[in-house]
């Protein structure tokens, strides 16, 4: 069984490199929206925060350490939320590019994706005639023809790095049941150190499905595989995001929203902000008698090392 806990921590990922300008005006893109987001979602009762960033220009993704630092710094001095910075960063960047703004910020918290895997934007093409930039759609029809790549090699590199060089932990991204047993591989190798946070992912083209039946059996496994060496959290994407996180929850899981995993509120109702989803997950939850857990409780379940010892 996962780690006994008494709090759900809540994560918001804020911006994400799936979504595009085009397909939500609410979308964080620039260094301040970003902050402004953040902070705004900590405030509704996020302890993560996981960020990407964007270049303010156009929003399309970018790995460029220096526009991170445009608002690393003032989500730290504004709020006590652990960021969580991500290292799968967008299509086409190599896992140099993708660690260039966490080396510098040495973050608590970084993204791990456990595998490398199709990832199929592709379908989301029939939903807008017309793109306000012309990289969105390049964007999304090139995901029929891209693999995004976490080798095992690039998986001990960021250990190395980021886990031994930096003291940052991880948030486990696993997409199926076999990233599950990469996550195993790296514990019996001594690579990895319990406690791990492991988020289990589902509704994405590429990995596995957004069914209840799955959310069982991807905890089952993680059970078996763990016992109580691991914290569980739940994402799903798109319109399965608040049914799914709020089934895992009541298993025991912690959750994560945001418009990184999904634009909308409601059925056909846009998000207007990151708050909106944190702080409809958490009323959920709370109406369910599931407490939430804070900031400094989050960083003592996951033994994280404290936003004292960030450099950014």
């Amino acid at each position: 069984m996962a780690k006994s806990q008494q709090k759900v921590i809540i994560t918001c990922a804020v911006t994400g490199s799936i979504h595009t300008p085009t397909m939500s005006p609410h979308l964080p893109i620039t260094p301040d929206d970003i902050a402004r987001e953040s902070i705004a979602a900590a405030e509704a009762g996020a302890a993560i925060i996981h960020l990407h960033a964007r270049d303010p220009k156009d929003g399309r993704p970018t790995p460029d350490p220096a526009v991170f630092m445009e608002f690393l710094p003032r989500i730290k001095q504004n709020c006590d939320a652990v960021v969580n910075i991500t290292t799968g960063g967008g299509a086409g960047m190599s896992p140099e590019e993708r660690l260039a703004a966490p080396l510098k910020a040495k973050p608590e918290m970084c993204s791990f994706n456990m595998g490398s895997m199709n990832f199929g934007l592709f379908p989301m093409l029939n939903r807008y005639k017309e793109f306000k930039y012309e990289w969105e759609r390049q964007h999304i029809e090139g995901s029929k023809d891209f693999i995004f790549r976490n080798t095992y090699r690039d998986m001990e590199y960021i250990l190395k790095e980021l886990g031994e060089g930096c003291g940052t932990r991880f948030e486990f991204e696993c997409y199926d049941v076999g990233h599950l047993y990469n996550m195993a591989s790296l514990l019996d190798r001594g690579l990895v150190k319990p406690p791990v946070f492991l988020q289990t992912i589902f509704g994405i083209l590429g990995s596995i499905g957004a069914d209840p039946q799955n959310v069982v059996f991807m905890k089952d496994t993680a059970d078996r595989l763990f016992g109580d060496q691991y914290y569980w959290s739940t994402l799903a994407g798109g319109r399965h995001q608040m049914a799914l996180c709020t089934m895992a929850a009541v298993m025991g899981s912690n959750v994560r929203v945001g418009l990184e995993d999904s634009l909308y509120i409601g059925k056909g109702q846009l998000a207007e902000s990151n708050a909106d989803q944190v702080a409809k997950i958490r009323r959920i939850l709370e109406e369910l008698s599931l407490e939430i857990a804070s900031p400094t409780e989050a960083r003592e379940m996951l033994a994280l090392k404290g936003g004292d010892q960030v450099d950014s």
